[in-house]
């Protein structure tokens, strides 16, 4: 005779709220994306190329990226998911989505011409900031993948 038993449920983990993002490992990221991302901002606002072009792009994603985790942190914080399982879905996407936007615009930082029409002061400038640009647009752009993965293996 076969036991009657009930199908064991599966449980997901719940999605955190308040200050436990902060100690919940793919939610925790969120911090360190929006501070590394900031720091790419502020360094592309500081440098002057001669082809402005790439730098907007960077500019574009470095900003938006960082209001739209900026969000997304706010709403964790103030519990706005309700545990809905759609918010793991949507997590997984946004950052899965601005890993590649990143990823384009760090590459594009590196192929960043320098000092055609620059001044040398702002020459020495650009030279020293942009280093420090791709060094930022790459940690995040890992910050942003190493959070999707996360996610997505949940």
């Amino acid at each position: 005779m076969a036991s009657a038993s009930t199908p064991a449920a599966s449980t997901q983990p719940a999605l955190p709220s308040g200050l436990a993002v902060f100690k919940t490992v793919p939610y925790a990221f969120i911090l360190p994306e929006i501070v590394s991302g900031t720091w790419v901002w502020i360094l592309v606002a500081a440098t002057s190329v001669s082809f402005p072009l790439l730098q907007g792009w960077v500019m574009y994603v470095s900003l938006s990226s960082c209001l739209l985790s900026l969000l997304l942190l706010l709403s964790y914080i103030f519990s706005l998911h309700r545990n809905s399982e759609n918010w793991k879905v949507l997590d997984s996407l946004y950052h899965g989505a601005t890993a590649i936007l990143y990823m384009s615009a760090a590459v594009l930082q590196l192929r960043t011409p320098r000092g055609d029409g620059v001044r040398l002061s702002q020459l020495t400038l650009a030279f020293a900031l942009l280093p420090l640009v791709q060094f930022f647009a790459f940690i995040t752009t890992f910050l942003y993948i190493l959070h999707a993965f996360n996610i997505y293996y949940q």
